[in-house]
């Protein structure tokens, strides 16, 4: 429960953090740092340029609006009134200027800093003079000054907006200074001048301050950018690698996520649209747990015969509620079982080791010594005979279970059985000096893959083989080594002469101890299904159409999980 409340929380963070990354300005990653002087300040390279180009557009409507003004018949306004030839010239070239610029701009034939403080420093020099050429300070025209100064300051930013008040301010001083010293006009306006350079500083701070608290809002825009990125990467890192299969849906059943455990556990490889489309049983006890949400498990049964234990749990987000699925495989549940259960039984057979096999050893050597006595009579020769051959079946059964618990952990591996059954059947009846017409390995053409650890693969196969050959009559016939797949699953099927096994006996054939044998410790079949289920294979009993028993060994496909 513990574990599933914390998928419910890295998807709802995951998915809250999507949402906020999409309601998020999307501009272009480029950062522009348009004044050498500033430390850090940046703006996106998109807004920056679009900036740049409404500047430019006013300044395209100001020129027009001072040559149409002053060539027109109105004479409302005093444009020129004071030098009209140097207001022609200054007003033209401000108009040219502009129009080039606007190549420059659109075709960004020029860097944004340059073209950026070329604009602003033809303005305050053009606008300076068609100031002097309208009547000075004293005509008003010095207001516009501060409109290049406010542009200035963001469009550039940083010190640099300081920059261009102290050149405003110089350049209105001067052109007071020159109308001064050469009487242009009735009187001085120093204090006209000293005022708009005090409004330009103040309008440069202000312009200043905003552009700090412009970059720093980009750094902190840009910080929790990366923040929300790298949690999404992660999250997504993380569902996607769990063992367990997580599916987001809606109450439609339209399903949003799955990750690729999901897609593995269901058996396709598409994210699938609907519930239906991985099982309808699915989407029944979906669509139950809806309306009795206490029914929130079911256990599904899918086409590839393999087992999912589903739970249904509702995931709440900012825009939408959604529903999260986890899918456990029954298999991988009952290794970690079987796993605990190997434990305990280490420990058991550790006890086992130290109390039993030390007195078993004494009562099978004193058995020997009496056997040796030469005054025994028949019926007691046949009693120590009796000693002995249980002595000897009792070591054989210490000696599986300690096999069973020094077992390893399983270290699963890619094996062709094609080529590696044959090199078995070879090995196998040269070891117990079986004749090689004893077994026939029949298997398709096509080569079957399977994840298993070899050394498991050979003890099951050895069980069953010997079995076979113990019980199976191979003296009728061969027996039969059979490699297919069924759905999409290696199997082995092994397949012997044998009457076969009654129902009664086939419900406790897997059983610890269980044998109809004399001679059997009851452990072999036990310990073959043991390491299967370790390996998430399947070991079934199951009698042919011909009645002939049969033990189908279902592995992994190596291409898919893999894969």
């Amino acid at each position: 429960m513990l574990r599933l409340r914390a998928l419910l929380s890295i998807l709802t963070k995951s998915l809250q953090n999507a949402i906020l990354k999409t309601t998020m300005p999307q501009n272009s990653n480029e950062t522009i740092f348009p004044c050498p002087f500033s430390k850090g300040y940046g703006i996106p390279a998109q807004q920056a340029w679009l900036l740049l180009k409404v500047f430019l557009a006013y300044r395209l409507i100001l020129a027009g609006l001072f040559v149409s003004l002053f060539y027109s018949d109105t004479n409302a306004s005093l444009l020129g009134t004071y030098d009209s030839q140097l207001f022609t010239y200054s007003s033209q070239s401000y108009l040219i200027l502009s129009l080039i610029s606007g190549i420059c701009i659109v075709w960004r034939l020029t860097s944004y800093t340059t073209q950026a403080q070329l604009l602003i420093v033809t303005d305050i020099l053009i606008l300076t003079l068609i100031m002097h050429a309208s009547g000075g300070v004293n005509s008003g025209m010095g207001v516009l000054l501060a409109v290049s100064i406010a542009a200035g300051g963001l469009l550039i930013g940083g010190r640099c907006a300081m920059f261009f008040a102290a050149l405003a301010s110089l350049t209105v001083l001067a052109e007071q200074i020159l109308a001064d010293y050469m009487h242009s006009f009735g009187s001085t306006s120093y204090a006209n001048a000293g005022m708009l350079g005090a409004a330009f500083f103040t309008i440069a701070l202000l312009s200043y301050i905003l552009a700090k608290r412009s970059e720093q809002i980009l750094q902190l825009t840009d910080q929790q950018k990366q923040t929300i990125t790298k949690l999404e990467d992660l999250n997504t890192y993380i569902i996607q690698h769990l063992q367990s299969g997580i599916i987001i849906t809606n109450r439609q059943q339209n399903i949003q996520m799955a990750n690729e455990s999901a897609l593995r556990l269901v058996n396709l490889t598409a994210l699938p649209i609907n519930l239906s489309d991985i099982s309808s049983h699915l989407s029944r006890a979906f669509q139950t747990w809806l309306a009795d949400s206490e029914q929130n498990l079911v256990l599904l049964e899918l086409s590839n015969q393999s087992q999912v234990h589903s739970r249904f749990m509702p995931l709440p987000t900012g825009n939408e509620f959604l529903y999260m699925i986890t899918l456990e495989d029954i298999a991988l549940y009952n290794q970690q079982v079987q796993q605990s259960k190997l434990a305990s039984l280490g420990r058991l057979t550790a006890s086992i080791a130290h109390e039993i096999r030390n007195p078993l050893g004494a009562i099978s050597h004193a058995g020997q010594l009496l056997a040796e006595t030469p005054l025994l009579s028949d019926e007691d020769r046949r009693l120590t005979e009796i000693i002995q051959t249980h002595s000897i079946r009792v070591n054989h059964i210490i000696e599986d279970i300690l096999q069973l618990s020094r077992r390893s952990d399983s270290r699963r591996e890619k094996i062709y059985l094609n080529a590696w059954l044959d090199n078995y059947l070879k090995n196998f009846t040269l070891e117990h000096s079986v004749n090689s017409d004893a077994f026939r390995l029949s298997y398709q053409t096509e080569s079957l893959c399977a994840l298993i650890d070899p050394s498991h693969l050979r003890q099951i196969m050895d069980n069953l083989c010997r079995n076979a050959l113990k019980y199976g009559k191979p003296e009728t016939g061969p027996i039969i080594l059979r490699l297919f797949a069924a759905k999409q699953a290696p199997c082995i099927a092994v397949i012997d002469n044998g009457s076969g096994i009654s129902n009664e006996h086939q419900s406790r054939l897997f059983e610890p101890f269980f044998t109809t044998s004399s001679s059997g410790t009851g452990l072999g079949l036990y310990i073959s299904r043991e390491l299967a289920e370790l390996n998430q294979a399947k070991l079934n009993y199951y009698l042919t159409d011909d009645n002939r028993s049969c033990f189908r060994l279902c592995l992994l496909n190596a291409e898919q999980t893999l894969n």
